[in-house]
């Protein structure tokens, strides 16, 4: 069993920077591919960014790429998301998941989710 804690959701005015963080526990982290994704309110759930466990490799979406970068820290068994030139339309839900295995963009692949974190960006 995996436990997944995000944090660093808020408000931020379009054009600024929020990181989030999503501090791992249960497993070993290395183990673990991670991901983020984000729900918008009447939207389904959409892939955001990917890093895998091992080699570390990222993958980000087309919609974020260039603003978004995704990054372990394996000592601290976290992940975090970095996201700059935020746009009103990154606003919403952001969750972290876990999943054994390749790093994957597909939501159904991953076994263990956060809790979500509330990102708001106004125009």
């Amino acid at each position: 069993q995996v436990q997944l804690v995000e944090s660093g959701g808020g408000l931020v005015q379009a054009g600024g920077s929020l990181r989030l963080s999503c501090a791992a526990s249960g497993r070993t982290f290395s183990l673990f591919s991670m991901g983020w994704f984000r729900q918008a309110p009447g939207k389904e759930r959409e892939f955001v960014a990917t890093v895998n466990g091992y080699g570390g490799s990222t993958y980000v979406a087309n919609s974020v790429t260039g603003r978004f970068t995704i990054s372990r820290d394996t000592a601290k068994d976290t992940v975090y998301l970095q996201m700059n030139n935020l746009k009103p339309e990154d606003t919403a839900v952001y969750y972290c998941a876990a999943k054994m295995g390749p790093s994957s963009s597909r939501s159904i692949n991953y076994d263990y989710w956060g809790q979500g974190t509330q990102v708001t960006v106004s125009s």
